[in-house]
């Protein structure tokens, strides 16, 4: 191989592959919540003009 014993590389992914799916998993998930809330947000602020509008 390139000259790096495999449990040197086994380490490698234990170190870095859990924080990096673990980073995936959240960016994902939040995404998912930010367009939630988006819509949430549009929603509220189209009440908030029509209640200004019928004053």
């Amino acid at each position: 191989m390139t000259g790096i014993d495999p449990p040197v590389w086994v380490a490698i992914i234990g170190n870095f592959g859990f924080p990096i799916a673990i980073t995936v998993y959240l960016f994902v998930r939040f995404e998912k919540k930010l367009g939630e809330l988006e819509k949430v947000i549009t929603n509220l602020s189209e009440a908030i003009n029509e209640l200004t509008i019928k004053k």
